[in-house]
Order: structure tokens, then C-alpha cells, then sequence
């Protein structure tokens, strides 16, 4: 078989883009590229892999939950379409048996391997179908950290990748640190050559495009190796890579990690790989329950998928595995949909739509709160007290109800002597428990904390 050679063999580092000692500078060409967003397109999970190495080991039964958790999030709908694993260390391997015996569809079991046939032993003795290949592509990793050049590297990445087609396993090759990468002088050959190996073998070959540093921009009109519609588009166009062979995997170190996966659907690639709440190293990657919400304003629809399990993971990380998610986050953290401006809970007592979104309630199981400060206001106090008591249309209070002005005078003195921090929930249900006992006349509550009212 006749590959296609590498003509470069110098290094290039685009120094002129990426000049170490300044901050990294983006180039403008001005070309162009259409939008074509796949038929169908899907998100994959990297949790178990790139995302747990930035935190403690998980156990075998740690993996195992969240491997469910997953799935019931997925709720088969396909929308979730993978996950991978390690395989080095028995602990991983036993967690890959245990999820593999629960049979599921979704997410279908994947594993990550350097580009090592001992590594593929692996693969092979677990039965595992399909493996994601390390293959390091930018002139930083070939040169510095291989220690090869390229036609040196092009040989041993179609090596390892043929020597998995011969044993029928699909191969995922990571293109690493991609956004640094010669693209026409090494992403392209490589790129055609594994599309030549898909041919020989009538086996898929997967391109997965890795920004390992988060340098990728997803808007149109910027220079390679940066740009995420060109890279996509190349790998489309000029590599012949089928949409649905094309995945992204983001990392976050620039802010991009959301936009730049949707860069990829827009412009051709069916696939974006993600972590739960986006951990992963340094800044970490495209946060998956980011990725599900940008999938449904792309498709219009989540199909049969289970959003509200996301708040249960989103817990259980916090609970069991100590994982700190901030409060800010969006659609996970404690604080996403809690207002603190008066101003803005006036508008969510006379209507929620006006400034929550979406149905939190109804999506994520989380009613959209208020925190309570001295800016509130009466509207506040009634906003708090609908929200957390889920008082029905016909049950909620209005800022105009003179049962909360007491509760305002209580807050407002408390800030007139001092106060500096927002009233506690717990103090709240105090306040309520004596100034609107209808609505709370079963709370009981410690001394501790009756001493505040």
C-alpha cells in the first residue's frame, strides 16, 4: 500500500501565532466557511479518562454509579453515544467488566491507549470494539517530546492504527495538540492515509481533533492552526474524513471549551467530546451538561433524555466524590438561577419567564431562588418565599401582602446594625414560620437557630 509521504521534515512552531513569551496571538485571513451542520450529531464522554485525572482515583464502584448515572441521563436516547476508560491499572479494568455487564447501549464502552501494540493486548483481551490512539501531531510533541520527525511519526501512528484494523477494532486517533499542528504539511497527509487504511480494511477510522491547550478560536476568518471551522472543514474536505469520523475534544484554558465544540458541529463534525462538569486538567474540558444544552438549541430537542438526573450527578460528585462544583456554574451550580438584584425579583414574582430562560423546574428539577440582601425589597421577600416553598399560581404571595413587612423590617435592621452578609436560608424559614404560619405551620427548628428571629 502507497501512503502519502510527508514532504516537510523542519519543524514549524508558528512562532509568529504563539511566541512564548508573549500571550498567544490570533491570525486573520478573512476566508470563509459555510455551515453544515451534520444530519445527526451526538456528544461522548471522557469522565472515566481525561476528566478523572484531575481529581482523586475513582473507585470500581464509584465508576460503576456514575457509568449508570450516564446512562439514565441518556435515557436511551443515543444522544450520549460513548464513553472511554483506561486499561493500565486492574482497578481500571474491573470497572470496565462491571459496566460492561450491565448491557447498555448507551453510552457504548470505548478505551484510550498510547500508540503501543502492547497497548492494544489490552483492547484485545477485553473484547473492547472500538480505542482512542494517542497520536501527537504538532511539531511541539513530534520534535520535543517523541523525539522523531515526521516521517518517523506518520509510520509509527499508521503502524499501530493498521495492527487494530487487522484485529477488527475501530481506531480513534487522537490527534493531539492539533490548534499547534501543520495542517497541510502533516494533518493532511496523516489524515488521507488513515482515510486509504478505512478503505483497505471497509472499517471506520475516527479522527478525533484534540486542543490540548485550548487554543482553538470557533469563529470564521482566522488563520490555521487555530481555527476550529478550518480544522473541521479540512478534515472534511481536503481529508476526506466522513462527518460522523470527526469528534472535538476541548479543553477550556482560553474560555472556548463550550463555543469551540459547537464550532465543530456547525461546520461539519458530528461529535464533541466532553467530562461531567468539565473537569479535567489545568481549566479542564467542554463541560457535558453544557454540551447537551447547546445540542438542544442546535436540534430543538433533547429527544427522551433525562435532564433532571443532572442536578443527582451534580450532587453525588459534590457528596462522594469531594468534587467542588462553584456556585455560579451553569445549570449545576447551587446558585445558577438565584437572583440577588431587587430589581430582577420584582420581575420573577410578576412572571418567571422574564428573567429565567428556560423551565428550570421542569428540565433540571431546580426552581429558580432569590438570595436575600439588603437590595431585595418586598418583591424579594415574596420571590424567596414562593420559590422555595413551591407555593403553586393560586397559593403564591405578592410584594403587596402585609405579611412580609414585618420580615422586611426584620432585615432592614439587620443591615442598619452592621450586617454585611445575605440572610440565611434558615433564618428565612424562621421569619416565615412566624409571620406566615399558614405556610409553614409544621416547621420545627433548633434553638440555635430560633435565637435569630
Amino acid at each position: 500500500m502507497t501512503y502519502e509521504d510527508v514532504k516537510i521534515l523542519s519543524p514549524n512552531f508558528f512562532k509568529e501565532q504563539f511566541p512564548y513569551e508573549e500571550i498567544p496571538k490570533i491570525k486573520f485571513n478573512n476566508i470563509q466557511h459555510k455551515i453544515e451542520i451534520p444530519k445527526e450529531i451526538w456528544i461522548t464522554d471522557t469522565t472515566f479518562r481525561d476528566g478523572q485525572q484531575s481529581m482523586r482515583p475513582m473507585s470500581v464502584e464509584e465508576i460503576s454509579t456514575i457509568y449508570d448515572y450516564l446512562h439514565q441521563l441518556d435515557n436511551d436516547s443515543g444522544i450520549i453515544r460513548q464513553t472511554e476508560f483506561f486499561l493500565y491499572s486492574e482497578k481500571d479494568r474491573n470497572a470496565i467488566k462491571e459496566c460492561m455487564k450491565k448491557g447498555y447501549e448507551f453510552p457504548e464502552i470505548t478505551s484510550w491507549i498510547r500508540a503501543k501494540k502492547e497497548d492494544l493486548e489490552l483492547v484485545k483481551e477485553l473484547n473492547i470494539k472500538e480505542t482512542g490512539m494517542l497520536m501527537s501531531i504538532s511539531d511541539y510533541h513530534i520534535f520535543y517530546k517523541l523525539g522523531m520527525n515526521r516521517k518517523e511519526a506518520m509510520k509509527y501512528y499508521l503502524d499501530i492504527a493498521e495492527e487494530a484494523l487487522k484485529n477488527g477494532i475501530v481506531p480513534r486517533c487522537h490527534f493531539e495538540d492539533i490548534t499547534r499542528a501543520d495542517f497541510a504539511g502533516f494533518v493532511v497527509p496523516l489524515g488521507r492515509n488513515l482515510m486509504q487504511l478505512s478503505n483497505k480494511y471497509g472499517m471506520e477510522v475516527k479522527i478525533r481533533a484534540c486542543d490540548t491547550l485550548g487554543l482553538g478560536v470557533p469563529h470564521v476568518g482566522v488563520e490555521l492552526p487555530r481555527s476550529v471551522p478550518a480544522i473541521i472543514n479540512g478534515l472534511r474536505h481536503i481529508c476526506g474524513v466522513p462527518a460522523s469520523s470527526i469528534e472535538w475534544h476541548g479543553h477550556n484554558d482560553f474560555n472556548n471549551g463550550v463555543v469551540n465544540g459547537t464550532s465543530c458541529w456547525l461546520y461539519g463534525g458530528a461529535s464533541v467530546n466532553t467530562t461531567l462538569f468539565g473537569i479535567g486538567e489545568r481549566t479542564g474540558n467542554s463541560p457535558l451538561e453544557s454540551m447537551i444544552f447547546e445540542y438542544a438549541q442546535i436540534k430543538g430537542t433533547t429527544k427522551n433524555m433525562n435532564l433532571k438526573i443532572i442536578s443527582e450527578i451534580a450532587d453525588y460528585f459534590e457528596n462522594q466524590l469531594g468534587v467542588a462544583i462553584p456556585v455560579k456554574t451553569p445549570f449545576v451550580g447551587d446558585e445558577f438561577n438565584l437572583t440577588r438584584a431587587g430589581i430582577h425579583a420584582d420581575g420573577m414574582l410578576k412572571h418567571k419567564e422574564i428573567y429565567n430562560s428556560f423551565d428550570t423546574e421542569k428540565i433540571l428539577n431546580r426552581s429558580p431562588l432569590v438570595s436575600i440582601n439588603s437590595y431585595s425589597g418586598l418583591a424579594g421577600i415574596a420571590t424567596w418565599v414562593n420559590g422555595y416553598y413551591n407555593l403553586s399560581d393560586e397559593n403564591k404571595i405578592c410584594k403587596n401582602n402585609n405579611e412580609i413587612i414585618p420580615i422586611k423590617s426584620w432585615i432592614d435592621k439587620e443591615y442598619e446594625n452592621g450586617r454585611t452578609t445575605s440572610i440565611r436560608n434558615k433564618e428565612l424559614k424562621l421569619l416565615v414560620k412566624k409571620f406566615l404560619p399558614h405556610i409553614s405551620p409544621s416547621c420545627i427548628f433548633d434553638n440555635e437557630e430560633a435565637e435569630c428571629v
